[in-house]
C-alpha cells in the first residue's frame, strides 16, 4: 500500500498548498473536500510563508555576492599591509630607519619577518599598527615611507572595515529571515497535514486507485515502499500482455 509523506523543502511545501487552493478554486463549493476555514487559513499562510522564503532567499543571495566582494577586499587589505611592513624593514636593514622606531609600529626590532595576516583579527590588529605607527614617526619628523604610501593602506584599510561590518548586517539579516522560515515550517505542515486527511477522508469510499488519482490533484504525494514498485509494474505489463491475447 503506497504511503504519503510530507514535504521536506520549502518550495515542496508551498507547492502543496498552493496545489490544494489551486485544485478548490476548480471545484464547486459543495464539493470541495476542503473546509472554508482551513482552505482560507491555508491561502493565507501560504503567501505570509512565501514572502519569508523569499526574503530569506534574497538576503542569502546578497550575502553570498557581497561575501565574495570582500574576500577580494580581504586579499588586498592583507597584500597591502604585508608589504609596507616589508618596506619598512628593507629601510631598516638599509640604514634609512633606525630600528628602535619599529616600536612605534609594535614591531619586534630585532625581527624582520611579517607577522601572521592570516585572520581577520590580525588584520584589524596589524592594520591599526602600522597606521597609528607611521603617522607616530613622522609627526616626530621622519621621513614617509613610500610605495606604498601608508595613506594608500588606509585606504584598503577602511574599506576593508566598512565591509566587515556590512558583512555582519547581511550575516544577521540572513540569520533573522531563516529563523522567521523555521519558526513558521511546524504551522505550515501542520496546515498540509489537515488538508490532506480531510482529502483523504473526503476520498475514502473510492477505489484506492482512484481516491490516489483525486488526492493527488490536492498535493498529495505518494510513495512506493520497497517491492510495490515492482509489484505494480509487473501487474501493469501482465495487463497489456493478457489484452494482447484477446
Amino acid at each position: 500500500m503506497p504511503y504519503r509523506r510530507l514535504p521536506n523543502t520549502d518550495k515542496a511545501r508551498i507547492n502543496a498548498l498552493s496545489q490544494a487552493i489551486k485544485e478548490s478554486a476548480l471545484q464547486d463549493l459543495d464539493r470541495v473536500p476542503i473546509s472554508f476555514k482551513l482552505l482560507q487559513e491555508a491561502k493565507t499562510q501560504c503567501a505570509v510563508f512565501q514572502k519569508c522564503v523569499q526574503e530569506y532567499n534574497q538576503t542569502f543571495e546578497r550575502q553570498v555576492a557581497e561575501n565574495k566582494k570582500y574576500q577580494q577586499i580581504i586579499k588586498n587589505v592583507r597584500l597591502y599591509i604585508s608589504h609596507f611592513i616589508q618596506v619598512l624593514n628593507f629601510a631598516v636593514l638599509r640604514g634609512e630607519i633606525k630600528k628602535e622606531k619599529k616600536e612605534f609600529y609594535k614591531l619586534n626590532p630585532d625581527d624582520f619577518t611579517v607577522p601572521d595576516l592570516s585572520t581577520e583579527t590580525a588584520l584589524l590588529e596589524w592594520g591599526k599598527n602600522i597606521i597609528n605607527g607611521e603617522n607616530e614617526r613622522t609627526r616626530m619628523g621622519g621621513v614617509p615611507i613610500y610605495n606604498p604610501t601608508i595613506a594608500k593602506v588606509r585606504v584598503h584599510y577602511d574599506l576593508f572595515k566598512d565591509y566587515k561590518n556590512s558583512q555582519k548586517t547581511y550575516q544577521h539579516s540572513t540569520a533573522r529571515n531563516q529563523d522567521n522560515v523555521a519558526q513558521m515550517r511546524s504551522k505550515v505542515d501542520a496546515i498540509i497535514l489537515d488538508i490532506w486527511n480531510q482529502v483523504e477522508k473526503y476520498f475514502e469510499n473510492c477505489p484506492i486507485e482512484t481516491k490516489m488519482q483525486q488526492c493527488k490533484k490536492y498535493g498529495i504525494i505518494y510513495y512506493y515502499r520497497k517491492g510495490e514498485l515492482l509489484n505494480k509494474k509487473n501487474e501493469r505489463e501482465s495487463a497489456e500482455q493478457g489484452s494482447l491475447w484477446q
